[in-house]
């Protein structure tokens, strides 16, 4: 027989069912899943040895818990998560507002009628699906929205004085009776709705316009908080910060390798635009490593932290750039090129909060910046480091293409070429081939060309040659050279 075709209250007590709290059915599923090796939250990456344990004791130590991090750090899917950790089904009175236990009812109506049919009371069933409440905490959030208020409505239509606890009509929390309440941006809400959530956690109990309901709400909390509202816009009341049982530091990923599966994870992508462009692994690792650079830059604000969102867009905002190029240009297929990551500025420009100094350079030159310097750091991690100052007789490994640009007038890649008209232009350079077979030996060669291109852009950061951005593409010379021919 399911559990949802049990239909009374006489039918669940034979069935020998027993009530527990939210926070115990919590820690119960938890232990049941680490005695098995099953992972508890799944999707989330680099987690694994630092937020996801200090989550799981949180909940083993029924504590309602705050995550405290900076904006895209993957907090409010941690608490959505939990509801995986709940019983599947759990029985409430049939009709009751606030999720009554049959076993354990809190409201007038519940009790009432449990009084009134005793074994016959109807019940009915929630999924754990059903169990999880949000909001986003607001300064204009008020009293009634999230614990309730008075229903002149309801009053009038059970003629009842507003003296009568019947006539409240609940607000959100009351709601989520039996489930995960998560408030997110807590310091955002006023001081006096902060200690109406504190009165609800320490005393059980509610009070809207004069009523102090006794309401024993069986909720786990979860907070969300940003480091930098605890200055900027508001704080955690110390009453209430001091009930909240856990707080978690949440972090960004700490490797390229971490981020990249993040960011794979979580791009929405077409498939035919995944089919239509190769995108080599150094492109990867070099749109992560963006985001590495903006977290260091002197021109962000790091209180507000970058999102791994950033990524993510840029990411996708990458593939839409060298598809709308193989679009123009006519190829079924296309290999990334480094210069499709100017299609990535918007992406950048709209993540980043830029100090005075970031302002004044402007946001579309600190993100040119910002890929400038993730290329100069990956730099030596595919060719032989560039120092500034060179011994007299030191032969640079890089001479010989030096020496060609030299020689020649110049030389373009233009944006929207065809990846037959890319490829030969890249090939024309054969010291750039050879300095590629040296170096990276084993790379393949739909990687290759996007490796010589990366090696171009290496040597302009590193002041060997200069690049010019034409209104069609770039335009690469010797560093030198290009002021006697005076461009």
């Amino acid at each position: 027989m399911k559990i949802q075709n049990i239909k009374t209250l006489g039918e669940l007590k034979e069935t020998g069912y027993k009530g527990k709290s939210i926070k115990d059915e919590l820690r119960d599923n938890l232990r049941t899943k680490i005695s098995k090796k099953e992972d508890t939250f799944t999707g989330i990456h680099g987690y694994e040895n630092t937020v996801i344990p200090e989550l799981e004791r949180a909940i083993l130590s029924r504590h309602n818990i705050n995550l405290l991090g900076l904006r895209g750090q993957a907090k409010t899917r941690l608490a959505r998560q939990m509801i995986n950790l709940l019983d599947e089904w759990i029985p409430i009175v049939d009709g009751s507002e606030i999720n009554d236990d049959p076993f354990n009812p809190i409201s007038r109506y519940a009790t009432n009628l449990i009084e009134d049919k005793g074994d016959d009371t109807p019940i009915s069933w929630l999924h754990r699906s059903e169990r999880f409440s949000e909001k986003l905490a607001t300064p204009d959030v008020t009293v009634a929205d999230i614990i309730g208020d008075v229903d002149p409505i309801k009053a009038a239509n059970l003629k009842l004085s507003y003296a009568d606890d019947r006539v409240i009509h609940f607000g959100m929390i009351p709601r989520a009776n039996r489930s995960i309440f998560v408030i997110n941006e807590l310091p955002d809400l006023q001081a006096r709705i902060q200690v109406a959530l504190f009165n609800i956690l320490q005393e059980g109990d509610i009070q809207i316009r004069g009523f102090k309901l006794r309401l024993p709400l069986d909720i786990q909390f979860v907070f969300t908080a940003n480091p930098e509202d605890y200055t900027n816009r508001g704080s955690i009341v110390t009453p209430l910060k001091d009930r909240i049982g856990s707080q978690i530091l949440t972090h960004y990923p700490e490797t390229i390798a971490i981020a990249k599966t993040i960011t794979q994870q979580e791009a929405k992508l077409d498939t035919r635009q995944s089919d239509l462009v190769y995108v080599p692994e150094l492109a990867k690792d070099l749109l992560e490593q963006i985001s590495f650079e903006a977290r260091d830059s002197e021109f962000i604000d790091h209180k507000s932290g970058i999102s791994a969102r950033m990524s993510i867009t840029a990411y996708e905002n990458l593939l839409s750039t060298a598809e709308h190029r193989a679009l123009i240009s006519g190829d079924d297929t296309t290999t990334l090129r480094l210069s499709d990551f100017t299609g990535i500025i918007p992406a950048v420009t709209g993540k980043v909060e830029l100090v005075y100094e970031g302002e004044q350079e402007g946001a579309s030159s600190v993100a040119h910046s910002l890929i400038a310097n993730a290329i100069k750091t990956l730099f030596p991690d595919y060719f032989p480091a560039i120092e500034k100052l060179e011994k007299e007789d030191y032969k640079s490994p890089y001479e010989t293409l030096l020496s060609w640009f030299f020689e020649q007038s110049g030389f373009e890649l233009l944006d929207d070429v065809s990846d037959q008209e890319y490829t030969s232009k890249l090939d024309a350079i054969s010291p750039l081939t050879d300095l590629i077979k040296e170096y990276q030996a084993d790379l393949n060669d739909e990687d290759s060309y996007f490796m010589k291109e990366f090696l171009l852009w290496g040597l302009v950061e590193y002041k060997k040659l200069s690049k010019y951005r034409l209104s069609e593409g770039f335009r690469f010379n010797d560093l030198y050279g290009s002021y006697i021919s005076g461009l």
